[in-house]
């Protein structure tokens, strides 16, 4: 599949072409249509990273950059407790000084975390950004356990 863009800059996914026209799929909303050829021109961009756009930026930096459920748990924890300082962190969680100071950095790095001051004490918090995601997440979550308790389906959580 290849990427392409219109005259507007719109991009798309490329899903046939013939001579007059290209059937193009929209990466935002999976709609799919025909565009004159003379309309269109080929993006160097990959059409996987275009088809990735349909979800909302704060999920995919999230996604990205969160690589085991720890780092998932202490993202929920602290949407749900609010800023801890570094020695709360330290103490209620397992985790060693070092392998704490790797996930907060890269959290930091990905735009996940920032650095806040709590009790006196260096400590962190979600951005907004972050919050944002996990509530996306969580709808979704919450959206499936309704639809299961309607119709009695039980799933292992």
């Amino acid at each position: 599949m290849k990427t392409v863009q219109d005259d507007t800059g719109k991009q798309y996914l490329l899903l046939k072409r013939s001579e007059q026209a290209s059937l193009v799929r929209d990466p935002d909303n999976g709609n799919e249509c025909y565009i004159q050829n003379d309309r269109l021109e080929a993006v160097d961009e990959s059409s996987l990273e275009i088809a990735a756009t349909a979800v909302p930026e704060s999920v995919r930096t999230l996604l990205t950059a969160v690589h085991d459920e720890s780092t998932l748990g202490l993202l929920v924890e602290l949407q749900t407790r609010g800023a801890l300082g570094i020695r709360t962190l330290l103490s209620a969680y397992d985790f060693c000084e070092s392998d704490l100071h790797g996930r907060l950095t890269v959290l930091t790095a990905a735009g996940l975390i920032e650095e806040t001051e709590v009790g006196g004490e260096r400590g962190y918090r979600l951005t907004d950004e972050c919050d944002t995601a996990l509530e996306i997440l969580q709808a979704g979550t919450n959206s499936r356990e309704h639809a299961d308790e309607q119709t009695g389906v039980e799933t292992d959580s």
